[in-house]
């Protein structure tokens, strides 16, 4: 995809646009440790955690330096608590359904004050919009702002596409 001229650090740079230099930022299904590995060389303070132990090597040797976890987001439980959580690359999508709201109560109980989840999947993936809101919702997570892509267009019924900024409530 990077030798077609696809944007592969989208995500990365919207996240480092959110959060001053030095952040502590949770890569939640960090996968190979793109989105996570982006941010650390940008000077944040980053943890990635993803389930499969082969990608979490291939983070650790593409992208030395954050710390990598192999790890389940349902059974998340670290010490320390994170300015800002991103989970790109569709992972709500690819996760047990059963285990959905757990992750996101997870996800926000890993927040630090004034901390924020940001989400994004696309749509056709066997999770409504509509359901990972209200699922949002009962983790105790709010909307602070919806796009339709990484890059800041705005999210409209319509899009096939959902950036969630969501917040404590």
């Amino acid at each position: 995809m990077a030798a077609e001229g696809a944007d592969l650090a989208g995500e990365a740079r919207l996240i480092d646009a959110m959060v001053p230099r030095g952040s502590r930022i949770l890569d939640a299904g960090c996968g190979t440790g793109r989105v996570g590995g982006y941010l650390a060389a940008a000077g944040h303070d980053v943890t990635g955690v993803d389930l499969d132990p082969e990608l979490i090597a291939a983070a650790r040797e593409d992208h030395p330096g954050p710390r990598w976890l192999v790890g389940d987001l349902s059974e998340l439980d670290l010490p320390e608590r994170f300015d800002l959580i991103v989970s790109a690359g569709n992972v709500m999508t690819f996760v047990a359904p059963s285990t959905r709201v757990e992750i996101l109560r997870r996800l926000r109980g890993h927040l630090s004050l004034g901390g924020r989840v940001v989400i994004g999947f696309g749509a056709d993936r066997g999770y409504a919009f509509a359901d990972f809101l209200a699922d949002a919702a009962s983790a105790g997570l709010a909307p602070g702002v919806l796009l339709g892509t990484w890059d800041l267009r705005p999210y409209t019924e319509d899009s096939d596409f959902m950036v969630a900024l969501l917040e404590p409530r």
